[in-house]
């Protein structure tokens, strides 16, 4: 059995937000076992797995992350779309676009303080469009 379904999130400032009930209560029902794909359809968020306890996970993330890649870098070409922008692309690339979670047992099967984030890197990025892929057997 092979199941596809696109979903549209909130519109959510910049940082790191555990988005893993909403893909969840998207999903609805999950088969025995089995994988779940979940890909973002942009070039300036991502997705990653990380702790899903402690919020100030969230707030490191972004002080490394715009450590890293800082907003304003003299060598930037691409520059048009707003400061923020090409320091998105690089994040992005950084993180990825997409996760693979597997299913056991009619659930993700996700480490106990794992969650799914979208890691949204423009100050005004919109609603992201995710496209989810469950594969498994009943």
């Amino acid at each position: 059995m092979i199941r596809q379904f696109e979903m549209l999130l909130p519109a959510f400032p910049r940082g790191y937000h555990l988005i893993t009930h909403l893909v969840t209560a998207e999903a609805g029902s999950l088969p025995r076992t089995g994988l779940m794909q979940v890909f973002i359809q942009h070039t300036s968020a991502a997705l990653t797995l990380n702790e899903n306890a402690d919020p100030t996970v969230r707030d490191d993330f972004r002080t490394f992350f715009d450590h890293l890649v800082p907003e304003d870098f003299p060598g930037y070409r691409h520059t048009l779309e707003g400061s923020d922008d090409m320091p998105a692309h690089l994040k992005t690339s950084l993180l990825g676009a997409s996760v693979t979670i597997p299913i056991t047992g009619y659930r993700l099967n996700l480490g106990t303080w794992q969650g799914i984030y979208l890691c949204e890197f423009r100050r005004h990025g919109g609603r992201r469009r995710l496209v989810v892929t469950i594969i498994g057997e009943e």
